[in-house]
């Protein structure tokens, strides 16, 4: 099966090609323009360097955040397209999963993202055996927050962190785009989807609706 991948949550617009769970090609770029402009030459390209179509892939995975508002749209819109228009298979995985993957051994793992205000993004999951199951599912949290359900909840138990959301413990905060295929694999395989309806994972407001609200409070 060939997959292709993109991921627009970040200031790095990624793409990547696998062959089932084997990375063929992937390509990475922060130029500093916005991704409406990058990512179709970068569709473009790895397709012509991996020999393939768009015809020739068997399912798109895309990256639905938390993340940039905007570059989510963007990536999830594009493959929304590509699927609806050859009928094409599509999964979506959110980036705390992506980030749970650059922690290869057994155990307990802690996913966070950076979201200013000591927020963070937080997901935990538990890999066993290359399998990775959520065990709290991504929210936005204090970073107090987090550490008291750590220091409470999980007392007892070894954790493994990813991600650059709580400072003490800054750890690989890279969006791989080839876990993100991986994970997307999988989850298509173990749930024998055809395909579904890929949302964006908005787990803050975005900022022009906060100050929308914050106005019709003021005027109330």
């Amino acid at each position: 099966m060939k997959i292709l991948c993109i991921d627009t949550s970040s200031k790095i617009c990624s793409v990547a090609i696998l062959e089932n769970t084997t990375l063929l090609k992937k390509i990475e770029l922060d130029n500093g323009l916005t991704h409406s402009e990058t990512l179709m030459p970068l569709i473009k390209q790895i397709l012509e360097n991996c020999n393939l179509s768009l015809k020739n892939i068997d399912l798109l995975v895309s990256g639905i955040g938390p993340g940039s508002f905007t570059g989510i749209r963007i990536g999830i819109s594009t493959v929304k397209a590509f699927s609806d228009s050859l009928n094409i298979p599509c999964v979506g995985i959110n980036s705390l999963e992506t980030l749970a993957y650059n922690i290869k051994e057994d155990g307990i793992i802690c996913s966070t993202i950076n979201c200013k205000n000591d927020n963070c993004y937080f997901a935990l999951y538990e890999a066993s055996n290359g399998n990775y199951k959520v065990i709290e599912e991504p929210s936005a949290k204090t970073i107090q927050e987090v550490l008291d359900l750590l220091n409470t909840k999980y007392a007892d138990t070894i954790i493994n962190f990813a991600g650059d959301g709580i400072p003490s413990h800054f750890t690989d905060c890279y969006q791989n785009v080839e876990n993100l295929g991986i994970a997307g694999f999988k989850k298509y395989v173990d749930n024998n989807y055809n395909g579904e309806e890929i949302l964006p994972l908005y787990l803050k407001k975005p900022q022009a609706q906060k100050q929308l609200e914050e106005k019709l409070k003021i005027e109330h």
